[in-house]
């Protein structure tokens, strides 16, 4: 999908800042779109109560620009998006102005594209939703309502109506089975079979990124690597004294003082020297005391204003006496930040994700370096929907979710990690895990705040 101009332009902005990643700089010893942050305390964040305007604003620009082009894409002349309060489809809650947090009873949402290709958004509740919907019918009960959808249903006369269900894509199968019988028991004759899974669309919904969201993402990915930065440093960490427990907690209860949910408990674990790790363990970590000389890793994942993140970045704690990173170690790094290159240079539109995967795998092994992928989209959920990059559990490729291509204003977690021996630490492996939000612009590959390229360093 071509960009549209608000979008190209945030794309040309960010990339004045961050050097786009080219076959020439990935040769280089400094890699691409490296970015230190220090503090949180260098973002903003709003109130809850200030986050509702812009939430709107962003959810009517994706309602009015966004949707009427993916509904024409998958084919659909109607969409039903149909909930229970407190049994929501998870779609639900990124079709609804704020505040909100529930459906109210049973809470009916229609999109009719009409012939000139606009969109109407109904709602078909007992409590009017306001805009950006049209309230269809309002009041009464229960039977009445599913009448009245039954009724608007034969009225605008879709020829495909979507709904959620889906095999293989939980985000896509939201309508339960009591809501699709009752939807069925309504329909006008002949109108069952006219309906379809809107797999596709809730899928390229849930994806793809407005040029408004795209804005704000940057700052939002910020504000995580900031607390990260905070986390790995002499400001929490006392060696020999601090745990990676006490890291982990500082991070969550860092984002709670800032209002900021988060989707994962955060984990920070250590590798350090004598304790084993070999080339085939997918992971590599112990939890315990933090000691000089450790290697500390984290991955923490937050929503704000919608949009999530995931983030894992790697620190040194450095024994008495030492004023560098161990040569080793910024080598090992280095060749994560290499692998990520061989990674986002097989983004092109179009391709599967387990096209994607395989073409990374080879070149890392042409490359002779150790690597596990596994890469997923980022948006209104963590492990958001799109083309699946591998699984850190399943290094293979994927049958369903793999199968998915690639699209343009997509944003992705840059997921993975490699094995590099070190040899100050008498040739064991320690294992470099990195992952980083990053936008596909149809083109290019561009970190949104920007990516890790040093060490964070506990002084």
């Amino acid at each position: 999908m071509p960009l549209p101009i608000r979008s190209t332009l945030f794309a040309a902005t960010l990339l004045a800042l961050v050097p786009t990643l080219s076959a020439a700089a990935a040769s280089t010893t400094t890699p691409a779109q490296g970015r230190v942050i220090d503090s949180a305390d260098d973002f903003a964040v709003l109130a809850p109560r200030a986050r509702i305007e812009p939430e709107n604003r962003m959810l009517t620009e994706r309602i009015e620009t966004l949707l009427p082009k993916l509904m024409a894409e998958a084919e659909l002349d109607m969409w039903l998006v149909l909930n229970r309060e407190y049994a929501e489809d998870p779609v639900y809650f990124t079709l609804v102005p704020q505040p909100s947090f529930a459906a109210r009873r049973t809470t009916m949402l229609v999109f009719h594209r009409k012939p000139d290709g606009t969109v109407e958004r109904l709602a078909v509740n007992r409590y009017p939703l306001g805009a950006p919907y049209e309230s269809a019918w309002s009041g009464g009960n229960l039977d009445e309502q599913w009448a009245a959808l039954g009724k608007l249903i034969g009225e605008k006369g879709p020829k495909r109506i979507g709904i959620n269900v889906s095999r293989h894509w939980p985000v896509a199968d939201g309508l339960t089975a009591g809501l699709d019988k009752r939807l069925r028991d309504v329909l006008p004759d002949g109108f069952e079979e006219r309906l379809v899974p809107a797999e596709n669309l809730v899928i390229r919904w849930l994806e793809t990124r407005s040029p408004g969201e795209l804005e704000a993402y940057p700052h939002i990915m910020g504000i995580a690597r900031g607390v990260i930065a905070e986390a790995f440093s002499a400001r929490v960490i006392t060696p020999g004294v601090t745990t990676t427990d006490d890291v982990r907690w500082y991070i969550r209860e860092r984002f709670e003082s800032m209002g900021l949910p988060i989707w994962f408990m955060p984990d920070v674990n250590l590798q350090r020297k004598g304790l084993a790790c070999d080339a085939e363990n997918p992971f590599c970590g112990e939890s315990g005391v933090i000691r000089p000389g450790d290697v500390l890793h984290t991955d923490v994942g937050i929503c704000y204003l919608k949009l999530c993140t995931d983030t894992q970045e790697m620190a040194y704690v450095p024994k008495p006496g030492e004023t560098d990173v161990p040569a080793g170690l910024v080598r090992a790094l280095a060749t994560g930040n290499r692998w990520q290159d061989l990674l986002t240079t097989q983004f092109v539109a179009g391709r599967t994700g387990n096209d994607i995967l395989q073409r990374t795998r080879d070149a890392a092994a042409k490359a002779d370096i150790i690597s596990n992928t596994y890469t997923h989209p980022l948006g209104f959920f963590g492990h958001a929907p799109g083309p699946t990059i591998g699984m850190w559990d399943n290094p293979g490729l994927n049958a369903d979710t793999g199968e998915w291509p690639l699209h343009a204003n997509t944003v992705y977690a840059i997921e993975g990690n490699i094995a590099q021996a070190v040899p100050e630490w008498g040739g064991q492996w320690v294992r470099i895990k990195l992952e980083q939000g990053a936008l596909f612009d149809g083109e290019r590959v561009i970190y949104l705040a920007g990516r890790q390229t040093q060490w964070h360093v506990v002084r």
